[in-house]
């Protein structure tokens, strides 16, 4: 039974979600041949400020990145 555990930053809808996780069961019930219904996903939602990129807080780098466009 796969558990496939997906981190994304806060912002997306629960319909996005959705989205992602049923993709993501059907990617892994064809790529390695498992029932759909044995594939387990769950997304944790972490805020930005509690993420980094070589050191610096995500929303650091965005606003950074936002910057050079």
């Amino acid at each position: 039974m796969p558990y496939i555990h997906v981190t994304l930053t806060t912002g997306r809808t629960s319909d996005a979600k959705q989205s992602l996780m049923s993709a993501i069961s059907h990617a892994v019930h064809d790529s390695i041949d498992v029932p759909l219904e044995t594939v387990r996903v769950w997304i944790t939602e972490v805020p930005v400020a509690d993420m980094s990129i070589g050191g610096v807080p995500l929303d650091e780098v965005r606003r950074r990145r936002a910057g050079q466009c």
